[in-house]
Formats: C-alpha cells, sequence, structure tokens
C-alpha cells in the first residue's frame, strides 16, 4: 500500500498545537537574514536590484502559544518585496501583513531590510569614474497601529589630525632651521627645491580612514527613500569621502582636501549635525563619527543627535536594539 503525498495528508502543527513547557510572551519571534532580492529607487527615479538580507519579527503575546507561523512571513516578504520597489508605504504594507496574518497572536511587527547600494562616482580631477558600495538598512516597525520607519546608512571618508598636523608643521620648522641660517642668505629656487624635498616634509600628519554612521527618521510625507540625496549631504558635509578611480591628480586633488579639512572626530560629528539639523526631510537623526586611528589600536568617536524627544535615547532605540 502506497504512502499518500503529503498534501493530501493532514500533518501535524506542533507550533499551533503542542503547549509549551514553560509559557510567557515573547518580546520578538521571527527570522533573520533571509537572503531576499530587492528593488530599491536610483538617482533616476529607475529602480536598482540589490541582494538584500532581511530580518522578519513578529510579537507573540500569548503566553500559552508555542510558536508562530514563520512560514507566512517569509512567504508574504517574497510576494510583497519582489512584486514593487521598496518604499515607506510598501515597508507599512509588509508590516501590516505580518500582524494580520498573526491574528491575536502578534500586535507588533518589525522588518529589517539591509544591502549595498551601488553609485557610481566621478574622480576628483581626471575624467574617470568608479563604483561605490554604501551599507544601507531601511527598518520599519508596526506597534499597535502606529507606524514608524528609519533609514541608515554608512560613508567612508579620510580624516587629518589637526594635533598631528600642527606637530608635523613643528618639526619641517625645525628641520628648515637646521639646513639653513638667517646669515645664509636664503636662494628662492634653492628653497623651492628643499621643499619638494624629503627634507622639506620632515613629518607627515596621519591620514586616517574613518567611518560615518547615520540613522535618519524621515517625515511621513516621504513616499521613497531619498538615498543618494542623503549619502551626498554627508559626503558635501566631510569633503574627504574616499575615492574610487584615482589618477595621480585625483590622489594629489584628495591630499589637498585632507589638509583642508583637518579635522577629529568631534569636528567630523558636527559637520554632519550641522548638515541634518538643516535638511526639512528629516524628523530626527543619530550620526556616529569613528576614526580608526593610525596613532592608537583604538578608535576616537563622537556622536550626535537631533534630540527631538529625546531621540535615540526614547523613541529611536528599537532599531539601534536589533541592528547588530
Amino acid at each position: 500500500m502506497s504512502t499518500p503525498p503529503a498534501t493530501a495528508r493532514s500533518l501535524p502543527d506542533i507550533a499551533n498545537e503542542a503547549r509549551p513547557a514553560i509559557a510567557g510572551q515573547l518580546d520578538w519571534v521571527g527570522m533573520g537574514d533571509i537572503e531576499l532580492p530587492v528593488r530599491i529607487a536610483g538617482p533616476d527615479g529607475g529602480p536598482i536590484h540589490a541582494h538584500a538580507r532581511v530580518t522578519a519579527y513578529v510579537n507573540l503575546q500569548k503566553p500559552e502559544v508555542r510558536g508562530i507561523h514563520m512560514s507566512r512571513l517569509y512567504l508574504l516578504l517574497d510576494r510583497l518585496l519582489g512584486s514593487e520597489v521598496l518604499t515607506p508605504c510598501s515597508v507599512r504594507r509588509v508590516l501590516r501583513e505580518f500582524v494580520d496574518s498573526h491574528a491575536e497572536l502578534s500586535s507588533r511587527a518589525l522588518l529589517r531590510v539591509a544591502f549595498d547600494y551601488m553609485v557610481r562616482r566621478p574622480a576628483l580631477v581626471s575624467d574617470n569614474s568608479g563604483w561605490k558600495s554604501y551599507p544601507v538598512v531601511i527598518s520599519g516597525l508596526l506597534d499597535r497601529g502606529q507606524f514608524s520607519i528609519e533609514t541608515a546608512f554608512e560613508v567612508t571618508y579620510s580624516s587629518t589630525c589637526p594635533c598631528s598636523a600642527a606637530l608635523a608643521r613643528q618639526v619641517i620648522q625645525e628641520q628648515f632651521q637646521s639646513d639653513f641660517s638667517s646669515d645664509d642668505g636664503l636662494d628662492y629656487e634653492r628653497v623651492l627645491a628643499w621643499l619638494g624635498s624629503e627634507r622639506g616634509i620632515a613629518a607627515t600628519p596621519h591620514s586616517q580612514r574613518s567611518g560615518a554612521e547615520v540613522r535618519v527618521r524621515l517625515l511621513p510625507s516621504f513616499d521613497s527613500f531619498p538615498l543618494v540625496a542623503l549619502i551626498d549631504r554627508i559626503e558635501e558635509a566631510l569633503k574627504t569621502p574616499v575615492q574610487t578611480a584615482v589618477k595621480r591628480e585625483d590622489e594629489q586633488a584628495f591630499a589637498r582636501l585632507n589638509a583642508q579639512n583637518l579635522m577629529f572626530c568631534e569636528d567630523a560629528a558636527r559637520r554632519m549635525q550641522k548638515a541634518l539639523d538643516a535638511d526639512e526631510r528629516i524628523a530626527d537623526f543619530w550620526v556616529r563619527a569613528s576614526h580608526f586611528e593610525s596613532l592608537h589600536p583604538h578608535n576616537a568617536v563622537a556622536i550626535a543627535t537631533k534630540g527631538i524627544a529625546n531621540g535615540y535615547n526614547a523613541g529611536m532605540d528599537w532599531v539601534g536594539d536589533l541592528q547588530r
């Protein structure tokens, strides 16, 4: 006698039928690092395809129920994210479906979509260009009917320490005093040649790769994620974003930008704070400047917020708690 196919049999539903050995409500239950393709609006308005890692959670408010229906979350994600461009409206729709699919079990839902956003950037001076990748996380929360959404991204830039630059200049002055004297009858061409030699750069300020982490809460009127505009705003404030295609003239221009924009991590955080404060699209924000020190084995870090309703000390904590 053959075994009937699984679709024709009544399969056990342990999550629904069995009771937990220990009862209790759970804050979040779901899946993390779901691999899915997503589409996001590009700089020209057309869709960009990205490989995403998705987190999908609902709460479990009935202590006597053993588990949620995780397959429902996955199938909803696959259907909804695969059929339209990722927007605040589509995120809200996914969260609403999460809660509706778990009627009486859940009152909250969370969605986190992480992907790399690729943007083609021109060189500083030459006619070349290249691709830059920006890690982006879009997170939405639906809590008892109240919807919140947050956009986070990272920008890598270069920072040159003002203190190191001042100390380097002093060493260069001392080297000049060693090689020349006031009675030397200085020759313009000789000094010019000296300044271009290794002796004329007796010490160099240390520049370090640095990272800006930005989390913003947009006003609810926006129907898309202005990722390129937000990234551009941060890069324009910092002045020294890392480059892609680089010829010698581009590298020299980058060195000049670093010298013109000496900054501690505190300076970088304040630059970003000022830039985002002036952006009328943003309801609240949190930024962190991390300078990956070339002098120390630790990082120098500064954090700034907009501070609406205590900013990330209150209403915006929910995303940060789940980002790592």
